[in-house]
């Protein structure tokens, strides 16, 4: 008796819930991004206090001096994830991520997954490595272990590929980074 009863009230358990998921919405069905969105990855940071704090660990007329030799730094943000498109003598695409919890380990092995070649280097004192794809000359990110804790990244990407070592802008940020931005 006792089975019966408790196997008749997880049917009606059952049913219930059923019943309470079951409900019709009026609209059309649109993909994401698409009611109202303008498309871009842009995110109301308004309603979050000191949400980009970290992407304010260098000016962004520092950034633009050392990616374009001067210019104009426009800023997004995406995630955990600041980014910047810089204009001056060329266009060029800037990343910065913060991984708090991050291993530079980590972060190499993936890189390494991804296809990029990978250097180890010392910037400020602090173990790096660089990272280069063999697809996109122009590309090269920096990663550093960050003083407190976690790992920085910088990547940078100019549009048409520049004479010099492409790792030398990311190299300069990080290190400006470390420094405490001098």
């Amino acid at each position: 008796m006792r089975r019966t009863l408790a196997l008749l009230a997880a049917v009606v358990l059952g049913l219930a819930v059923f019943a309470g998921c079951a409900r019709t919405v009026d609209g059309e069905p649109l993909p994401v991004g698409a009611a109202g969105q303008s498309g871009t990855s842009d995110v109301d940071t308004d309603q979050f206090d000191r949400l980009l704090l970290e992407c304010e660990v260098l000016p962004d007329e520092t950034i633009a001096d050392v990616v374009a030799g001067g210019g104009f730094a426009e800023q997004s943000f995406s995630g955990a994830i600041c980014r910047w498109v810089v204009s001056g003598n060329d266009t060029v695409s800037v990343t910065f991520n913060w991984f708090e919890w991050g291993s530079i380990n980590v972060e190499k092995e993936t890189a390494k997954k991804l296809g990029f070649t990978t250097e180890n280097i010392k910037i400020a004192s602090q173990s790096a490595f660089t990272q280069r794809s063999p697809d996109r000359p122009g590309l090269c990110g920096v990663t550093a272990r960050a003083p407190s804790r976690g790992v920085f990244t910088w990547f940078v990407e100019p549009r048409s590929a520049p004479p010099g070592d492409p790792c030398a802008a990311p190299i300069k940020l990080m290190e400006l980074l470390l420094r405490g931005g001098q």
